[in-house]
């Protein structure tokens, strides 16, 4: 692999070889320019400079995106359904058709991702979904709901895969739990926040101007989002090569520690090719689709936050209550879900054993929910640590996922992971069918066939385990 630094045209030769496709690289250097030396000061000063760029940057994007995707679920309850007739039949259709358009769009915006500027990209789309958002509030019938959700759900396809393929850009394989883990603790908390602020405003603002609460929430998160979206461009980070919020030594630094751990770069030039070549790359290999498998299995269970509300009214809470009842469930999982991505950092390798452990235990207590446990205490500990499991294995699979497809070429990579997570969304669509038919409040039908796919999900994480580091992913080569 041939790597130009900035301050010596001279090429230097790298020699990577991958052991095991998820952290051992023995790193050569040959020929002049590029040096790269592990924990150093300035790698140390350099990280923590990508972090404060990057990370509350995108944590509160997501906290945004998390909260207008999901307030559908506050919205209905707060009196959303009474006037629009929204019957569990069309709120199933709303629920899903969001994720219609997310997996539609997602691909295709990671493809223009990839060959453009995280920091323009990124509020651009902010701007399209939060105005969705906020017209959402102006809706007066069901149908018009549901073609707002649609819209909403290509906007806010690519922002999600963005992010994953932006990671994977600035961090070396055992830095990437803990950031996602930073990136998902954003939509914990959107759920703790969105429920709090669901409550305050429908119930503080209903009738103001006229307006019912539910509309107002529609409005208000839809506007604060589209504010956001122009402080992003000055902060957002680029790529390592090209981001000019770092100087030219720093950029250099981020590639070469990139480079040492078997990540390509968007910027390696001899990996220049076709988004059919790439698109083509990314899904004749065969190793996408069990990463893709597990990664369904486990945001397909996501789709209970648009019940959570309603699970936990049924324990017996008015409308109102239930909206602030809701916070605990994501207060527990973001304290438990950090802790553990900070213990498995220290042990990259054991990703997806951590992940299985994880499934099998969220499992154990979707059966627990199935099979007779009906007094509401227990039945609303259960879906705290439900939650945190769901939560939990998120940023452990993806970060392995993201690890696993270290060495392929950036564009493969972004349209991977766009696939991994398009695909994944795609699954809510069963997921939200299965609790929609379940019958309330104990839901059996549901949590059964949950407990069930989260068996299947770490019996595929237990064989990736073996699997990928005997067949690791090897780097594309261009046509």
């Amino acid at each position: 692999m041939s790597i130009h630094s900035l301050s010596d045209p001279k090429p230097a030769e790298i020699k990577l070889e991958v052991y095991d496709g998820i952290g051992d690289i023995s790193f050569k250097q040959e020929g002049q320019g590029v040096e790269y030396e592990e924990n150093t000061v300035e790698e140390k000063k350099l990280v923590r400079k990508i972090d404060l760029f990057l990370l509350p940057c995108i944590w509160i994007v997501y906290l945004l995106s998390y909260m207008d995707r999901s307030n559908l679920g506050n919205a209905r309850v707060a009196g959303m359904a009474d006037d629009l007739g929204l019957t569990d039949r069309r709120y199933y259709l709303c629920v899903v058709i969001f994720q219609v358009g997310y997996v539609i769009a997602e691909v295709p915006c990671n493809m223009i991702l990839s060959r453009s500027r995280p920091s323009i990209f990124i509020p651009i789309i902010m701007v399209f979904w939060g105005a969705v958002c906020a017209v959402m509030g102006s809706a007066r019938t069901w149908q018009q709901l549901i073609g707002l959700r649609f819209l909403l759900g290509v906007a806010e396809a690519g922002f999600s895969p963005a992010v994953m393929f932006i990671v994977s850009s600035w961090y070396r394989k055992s830095e990437q739990s803990k950031r996602f883990m930073v990136f998902h603790s954003a939509g914990i908390t959107s759920g703790a926040v969105g429920s709090i602020l669901a409550g305050a405003i429908t119930s503080g603002m209903d009738g103001l101007s006229g307006i019912q609460g539910w509309r107002w929430l529609y409005i208000i998160e839809g506007i604060i989002t589209v504010v956001v979206a122009f402080v992003v461009p000055f902060v957002l980070l680029d790529y390592p090569l090209t981001s000019k919020k770092l100087s030219p030594e720093e950029r250099q630094l981020a590639y070469n520690r990139l480079v040492a751990d078997g990540i390509t770069s968007r910027n390696d030039e001899e990996f220049s090719i076709s988004h059919f070549q790439a698109l083509k790359l990314a899904f004749s290999n065969w190793r996408l689709y069990p990463l893709m498998c597990g990664y369904m299995i486990i945001i397909g269970n996501m789709t209970l936050s648009n019940f959570y509300p309603t699970f936990v009214m049924y324990l017996g809470y008015n409308r109102k209550d239930a909206q602030y009842m809701t916070a605990p469930l994501y207060g527990v999982a973001l304290a438990i879900a950090i802790a553990l991505c900070v213990i498995v950092d220290k042990m990259p390798r054991y990703r997806p054993i951590f992940t299985m452990a994880v499934l099998l235990i969220c499992g154990t207590l979707f059966c627990g929910l199935s099979t007779g446990i009906t007094a509401p205490v227990p039945r609303y500990i259960f879906l705290c640590f439900i939650n945190t499991a769901i939560w939990a294995g998120n940023p452990l699979s993806l970060s392995y996922t993201s690890t696993v497809l270290g060495p392929v070429q950036p564009e493969v990579r972004a349209i991977s992971l766009a696939s991994i997570n398009g695909m994944a969304n795609l699954a809510q669509l069963y997921a939200t069918e299965v609790f929609t038919v379940s019958k309330p409040p104990l839901a059996i039908l549901g949590f059964g066939v949950f407990a069930g796919l989260f068996a299947v999900g770490a019996v595929i994480y237990l064989a990736a385990f073996f699997v990928y580091q005997r067949y690791p992913y090897k780097p594309a080569k261009a046509a």
